[in-house]
C-alpha cells in the first residue's frame, strides 16, 4: 500500500501580498499573511455604500483569531479525525463559519453597515502531514504553480458556474445575456453559508496565489502563469501581477497573495487518511443487525416494486427559493424576447 509521504524536510514558507484600489473610489479589498499561523487570505469585500471593507477586514480578524485561538487543540489532534477528514480542513472551514457568524451580527447591530458581505479565500498550512488546506467562498481564487503548470485549485460560487452545473445545456446565446460578476455564495448573506475546503499536498517549490477577480478577470490565465514562473520573490511577483491588471485596465480592487514553499517531498501523492485515522470502536451490540447499504444517495428513496427493488427519485433543491427563481427569471428572460 502506498503511503502519503511527509515533508522531506521542515517545511518553509515565504509569503508577501499587495492590494491597489483600481478605479473603484474605495478599497474593499483585504489581504492578511500570518506567518505565525501558516495562515494565508485575501477578502474582497462588496458595497462600498454598505461597509465592504469593514467585512472583508472583519473577516480576515475573525478567520485569524478562531485559527490563533484553536492552535493548541489541534496539534493535541491526530492529523485526520475518525471519520477521515483533515482535521486541519475542518477547522479552517469552521474559522470561515464563525467569520460568517461575526459579519451577520455586526451588520444587524450597526444599521451603517447593514448588507455588508465579502468573498474570502485562505490557505492553512499543516507541516506534520505536508498539507495546505484551501478555504473559499464566492469568487476570489487560489491558484497552484507547480513544475510549470498552472492550476486553479478552487471553483467560483459565481451565477455562471451554478447555471451550468444545472443546465449544462443551455445555448451560449442565453448564457451571453447574464449578468457578469455575480457570486451566489459570500459571508455576510444568510445564516448558513458552505464553505469549500479541499487539502492537497505540498510539494517542494509549490508556488500559491490568492487573488481577488480584480485580478483573475481581466489577466489572462497564461499571463498569471508566466509572471509566477519568474523566479522573484513573493512580494515583487504580486507587484507585477498587480500591474498586469492595471494595464489590462482592471476596474475594480485588485489584490495578490504569492507563497513559496521550500521543503516538502518532490513528488507527491493524494493524501491518505489510512494513514493516520483512528479505528472507529465496533459496538458489539449492533453486530446482529442487517448491514446497511453500500451507498445512500441523498433524495433517493428505495421503494419496492413487484417484489423487487427499485429506486424512486425524490426531488430535492440545494438553493435557496429566492436563487432558484431568480435562475428562472435569468433563464426565461432572453428567450422571450
Amino acid at each position: 500500500m502506498a503511503h502519503h509521504p511527509g515533508p522531506a524536510q521542515p517545511l518553509e514558507l515565504e509569503a508577501a501580498g499587495a492590494s491597489h484600489i483600481g478605479m473603484r473610489r474605495h478599497q474593499e479589498d483585504f489581504v492578511l499573511v500570518r506567518d505565525d499561523l501558516l495562515l494565508y487570505l485575501v477578502a474582497d469585500g462588496a458595497g462600498g455604500h454598505k461597509a465592504g471593507d469593514v467585512a472583508s477586514a472583519l473577516a480576515a480578524r475573525s478567520i485569524s483569531n478562531f485559527v490563533g485561538s484553536t492552535v493548541r487543540a489541534t496539534h493535541e489532534k491526530p492529523e485526520y479525525d475518525r471519520f477521515g477528514l483533515p482535521t486541519g480542513a475542518r477547522r479552517l472551514a469552521m474559522a470561515v463559519q464563525k467569520a460568517n457568524r461575526d459579519i451577520l451580527e455586526i451588520s444587524r447591530t450597526h444599521r451603517q453597515h447593514r448588507g455588508m458581505g465579502t468573498t474570502v479565500v485562505a490557505l492553512c498550512f499543516s507541516p506534520r502531514s505536508g498539507l495546505v488546506h484551501v478555504a473559499n467562498v464566492g469568487d476570489s481564487r487560489c491558484y497552484r504553480w507547480r513544475d510549470g503548470h498552472l492550476e486553479q485549485l478552487t471553483q467560483d460560487h459565481s451565477l455562471l458556474t451554478d447555471i451550468l452545473e444545472d443546465r449544462p445545456d443551455l445555448d451560449d446565446a442565453v448564457l451571453a445575456n447574464l449578468p457578469k460578476h455575480v457570486v451566489t455564495r459570500a459571508l455576510g448573506m444568510t445564516e448558513a453559508v458552505r464553505v469549500s475546503v479541499r487539502s492537497h499536498s505540498v510539494a517542494d517549490g509549490d508556488r500559491f496565489l490568492l487573488c481577488s477577480d480584480g485580478l483573475s478577470a481581466p489577466v489572462s490565465a497564461e499571463a498569471i502563469s508566466d509572471t509566477l514562473s519568474l523566479d522573484d520573490p513573493p512580494a515583487q511577483t504580486a507587484q507585477k501581477l498587480i500591474s498586469l491588471a492595471t494595464e489590462a485596465g482592471a476596474r475594480d480592487n485588485i489584490s495578490a497573495l504569492v507563497v513559496d514553499c521550500l521543503g516538502g517531498p518532490e513528488v507527491t501523492l493524494p493524501p491518505d487518511p489510512r494513514r493516520q485515522a483512528p479505528a472507529r470502536p465496533r459496538d458489539p451490540t449492533r453486530s446482529g443487525e442487517p448491514s446497511m447499504p453500500e451507498l445512500l444517495l441523498l433524495g433517493i428513496e428505495e421503494i419496492d416494486v413487484d417484489g423487487g427493488p427499485a429506486f424512486q427519485v425524490v426531488p430535492t433543491d440545494t438553493a435557496t427559493a429566492d436563487l432558484a427563481r431568480a435562475l428562472d427569471d435569468l433563464i426565461k428572460g432572453p428567450r422571450s424576447r
